[in-house]
């Protein structure tokens, strides 16, 4: 009896140990620059089959991330996805410089959800940033970094980018709960 115990307790633990109980389906991704001969942005939505998405596009940076520049990350939700329904979330990004962006986040939230399907450097390369064309190839982001439990609703989420050029990256996704029972 207290194998079968053990082997139950085994399990329900598994089962609950840090597994995203949230999925979401990516509503849309949209980029702004206010100089694009500096840096451009073009980044979209395309659905890869039923109920999967991939995010494709570039972002060619033609110019120095210094001291100067600084970035931010707002974190919004809304019941409805009305555009005046968003309210805050307490997972926002401070405005930092984005030196101190790339040593607190960089590696856990954007090398671990598009690192592998695209040509952004790694951490240790990322110092000076380099200039290039990043290219994003069916890049299915996984959340990681993100927390464990949110609730639904809808998500938008920016970046901004300020100093020399001024850019955004904004990202829409509809949240729901896992309905399986393994998460």
């Amino acid at each position: 009896m207290s194998l079968l115990i053990l082997a139950l307790t085994l399990f329900i633990l598994d089962a609950a140990s840090s597994a995203r109980l949230w999925e979401f389906e990516p509503l849309s991704f949209e980029g702004t620059s206010s100089d694009p001969a500096k840096l451009n942005i073009d980044l979209a939505i395309e659905r890869i089959k039923r109920g999967e998405f991939a995010m494709n596009g570039i972002i060619d940076c033609k110019y120095d991330m210094d001291e100067t520049t600084m970035v931010e990350g707002i974190f919004l939700r809304s019941n409805t996805g009305d555009e005046d329904d968003y309210k805050l979330m307490p997972w926002s990004i401070p405005k930092q410089s984005f030196k101190a962006f790339v040593a607190s986040y960089y590696e856990n939230v954007a090398l671990k959800n598009v690192g592998y399907c695209s040509n952004l450097p790694a951490l240790e390369n990322a110092d000076p940033w380099p200039r290039d064309v990043y290219k994003f190839e069916n890049c299915v982001y996984t959340g990681d970094g993100l927390p464990e439990v949110a609730p639904e609703g809808f998500y938008k989420v920016t970046f901004i980018f300020t100093g020399e050029v001024e850019w955004t990256f904004t990202a829409k996704s509809k949240v729901t709960l896992k309905m399986d029972l393994y998460g």
